[in-house]
């Protein structure tokens, strides 16, 4: 599904304040993954500043032994210290990476801002080797602004 048609589904979605915020979060990632093809892992973690950890507050695909992560560590953990948006096109080729899955090919994560400060991160895992774009760097920006209105 084209990210324009996924826009105003994401927005209804966190707009529903009959669900829990960490209903809404499961409920977009269930989207994301079940609409696009090569995102076949979609989670949000969030900072725990005072432990420099991010820990997974919701997520879609195969279980994870990877709830907390500390900072620095693996592409996420990159992204905690770094603030800026990482996409792997081959994950084989990173030295820095923490394996959740043998058939994860790529992978991108794409910081999550509140007031201007990182809490936390949209990380996408795909089976699909380089099938990231600008454009889903772009949208998941997107989701991301749209997701700290609701925090």
């Amino acid at each position: 599904m084209p990210f324009t048609q996924l826009k105003p589904i994401v927005k209804t979605i966190l707009s529903n304040t009959s669900e829990t915020v960490d209903q809404r979060l499961t409920n977009v990632c269930e989207l994301l993954q079940s609409s696009i093809g090569y995102y076949d892992w979609v989670g949000f973690y969030f900072a725990n500043e005072a432990k420099k950890t991010l820990h997974l507050k919701a997520f879609a695909g195969e279980e994870t032994d990877h709830t907390v992560i500390p900072f620095g560590k693996g592409i996420c953990g990159q992204v905690a210290v770094s603030n800026e948006n990482f996409v792997v096109p081959d994950v084989k080729a990173q030295d820095n990476y923490i394996a959740c899955s043998m058939y994860v090919k790529a992978e991108i994560v794409v910081p999550l801002f509140k007031d201007g400060k990182n809490i936390g991160q949209i990380d996408i895992d795909s089976h699909t080797a380089n099938p990231f774009s600008v454009e889903d760097e772009r949208f998941l920006e997107w989701v991301n602004e749209e997701v700290a209105t609701i925090l």
